[in-house]
């Protein structure tokens, strides 16, 4: 087993900053899937209660146990960390092809084999990889960005083994070690980060995607980029990470004002929340996080992982 890095204390503490700051995303944007949802957007009236969390988030701490007992990615710990998690709650919100995985591999089957051969066309683009890898980059952000991407998407390979679902794992993990390198210098470019992370993330969709945004004239309004880069609706990677990091270049140092902005375009929006929320983390810290909705936001179950 590899030796923990001597900064280890360090790293995750920024590993659980990052964690905070998606799952609030995640139990926030989970409270605005009624029909009366626009009204209170609008109004940005935030809900009373209790937040509970989706599979975004069990699927984030997975990663944050995981790093934190071995400090990089184990994939099979992994695996069985996603497994082990959803067998003991799997009402989170999972769709349906994560939990037909994750059924099977707590059943005894191989998550490599699995992750390329349970969804068509080589394997599932969807946004999980990206959804949860916040903390895995906050933890690795002072890293190369080699190191960085390899870590990533190592991460997204257990379930997602299409080459875009990986890309937006590693897109987003680029935008968090982004936020947290330039946490000490004026926001005075609001595309400053998806030009850096643009650079690079494997060519194919959700590339194309940044590419877009990028073209997207400064002070588009969310609607309008919504249409154009998607919301998150398709549940894919190319779908959700291009609008997400949109958003967060734009936001990156108010938690709050990229919540918003972000919930505001509707779609997948507990997981488009997550992602957001999750990278702004990593520029603002702690303190830039609102207590209020820290507190509202259920308390996280760690420490389950397979011993």
């Amino acid at each position: 087993m590899t030796a923990l890095p001597n900064d280890h204390a360090q790293r995750f503490e920024r590993a659980l900053v990052a964690l905070d700051g998606l799952s609030i995303g995640d139990a926030l944007g989970e409270q605005f899937f009624s029909p009366s949802s626009v009204a209170l957007i609008a109004r940005r009236a935030v809900p009373n209660g209790h937040w509970h969390t989706t599979d975004d988030t069990e699927m984030a701490v997975a990663i944050t146990d995981v790093i934190e007992r071995r400090g990089a990615i184990d994939q099979d710990l992994l695996a069985q960390t996603f497994a082990l998690r959803f067998e003991r709650d799997p009402m989170r919100g999972y769709g349906g092809g994560a939990a037909r995985l994750l059924r099977a591999i707590n059943e005894g089957s191989a998550w490599r084999t699995l992750a390329e051969t349970l969804f068509p066309g080589g394997g599932s683009y969807g946004n999980g990889g990206a959804m949860r890898v916040a903390p895995l980059a906050a933890y690795f952000a002072d890293e190369s960005d080699d190191v960085l991407v390899a870590e990533a998407r190592a991460s997204a390979q257990v379930t997602h083994g299409h080459a875009e679902g990986q890309a937006g794992a590693i897109a987003v993990a680029l935008s968090c070690a982004y936020a947290w390198r330039t946490r000490n210098q004026p926001v005075d470019d609001p595309y400053g980060l998806l030009r850096w992370v643009c650079e690079r993330t494997p060519d194919g969709l959700v590339r194309d995607g940044l590419a877009k945004a990028l073209s997207l004239s400064i002070g588009a309004s969310v609607g309008f980029a919504a249409s154009v880069l998607g919301n998150g609706s398709y549940i894919s990677a190319q779908d959700t990470v291009p609008f997400c990091l949109w958003t967060a270049s734009q936001w990156l140092g108010d938690y709050e004002e990229a919540f918003w902005r972000t919930v505001e375009a509707l779609g997948d929006r507990d997981t488009t929340c997550a992602i957001v929320g999750g990278i702004v983390a990593c520029r603002v810290g702690r303190e830039g996080l609102p207590p209020a909705w820290l507190k509202a936001r259920e308390p996280l179950s760690r420490g389950v992982i397979p011993s």
